[in-house]
């Protein structure tokens, strides 16, 4: 189908077979100026949405559109060689997860705050931890128990509504408070331990197992493709609880029709894994709320100092 046809659905119709595409590649990247106009002209032709961020240290995106118009993303961004080798991890979407397209530059392709720590060849990051399958995973956990320990490489909030058994979340708002966090001394504790490193897709662990393992920590590991790829094998039966946390108008997704609910809400504690958007129009937190408290205008509204946090 014609690039013309494509737009034409955007404009004219509903999507077709939504589909929604997570991914990332760490690789030298000489022109990151140009490889954003690329993407940012080869999304418009597609009739694509999401977000890209292209830094010299590679690509880091998550775009949405008609099954027919991902799959030819899919294949123009491979027929590029340094990103030949991008692990595409596919979801449903709904036809309406992103408000509008943005290709941006920026120093990093995941903003820990260290642009010059980051070392990249054409095989990834420098340094980082070991990834480990999702069978390894399990595997590592059942061969040694106690001494395994879970970090949670995500925001804070995220792991409200899910998380792997037992990990360690460690008090972030954004992925820049990682760095004070493991410096602060509060994990050294975990520096003798056998540490898997996880989040959404996978692409925040590759930083923070590098700068764990930069900072002492002794056995650090990655679950390879993140969440997702564990949950595709695993879904919610083995040692993932709950909800997954999505940065679309999703909000979340679940691995089984009857999700374990870790969440509370934030007025009245009841249990849910319902994300609501703050109604301060220059807020963009979103709070945790049951379904009851959610009809109440007045609850919808985020406590005045966590305003401007994201």
């Amino acid at each position: 189908m014609s690039s013309d046809h494509l737009r034409a659905r955007r404009y004219f119709g509903s999507i077709i077979d939504p589909k929604i595409l997570l991914y990332y590649c760490f690789t030298p990247v000489a022109d990151p100026e140009a490889i954003r106009l690329w993407q940012h002209t080869l999304c418009e032709s597609l009739g694509l949405k999401g977000r890209i961020i292209i830094s010299r240290h590679g690509i880091n995106g998550t775009v949405g559109g008609s099954l027919e118009s991902v799959k030819t993303y899919r294949r123009r961004t491979r027929e590029y060689a340094p990103f030949r080798d991008i692990d595409f991890k596919w979801s449903n979407g709904t036809g309406n997860d992103f408000p509008r397209l943005r290709v941006r530059v920026r120093d990093e392709i995941v903003t820990f705050g260290v642009p010059d720590e980051v070392r990249v060849d054409g095989n990834g990051i420098i340094g980082g931890g070991r990834h480990l399958a999702p069978r390894e995973v399990n595997e590592l956990v059942a061969s040694r128990g106690d001494d395994v320990v879970f970090f949670d490489g995500r925001n804070r909030f995220e792991a409200g509504i899910g998380r792997f058994h037992g990990a360690v979340v460690p008090d972030t708002a954004t992925t820049t408070d990682f760095l004070t966090e493991i410096e602060s001394g509060r994990y050294d504790h975990l520096k003798e331990k056998a540490v898997i490193t996880y989040c959404t897709g996978g692409v925040r662990c590759e930083i923070l197992s590098a700068l764990m393992l930069n900072r002492g920590f002794k056995e650090v590991y990655q679950v390879d493709g993140g969440i997702v790829r564990y949950t595709d094998t695993y879904g919610d039966r083995s040692l993932w609880q709950g909800s997954l946390y999505v940065f679309d108008n999703r909000l979340r997704v679940d691995f089984s029709p009857d999700p374990e609910v870790l969440g509370r809400c934030e007025h009245c504690a009841s249990p849910t894994n319902d994300f609501f958007n703050c109604s301060e129009n220059s807020c963009r937190r979103r709070i945790l709320l049951c379904r009851d408290c959610s009809r109440d205008t007045t609850r919808l509204r985020c406590a005045s100092d966590l305003h401007g946090v994201a």
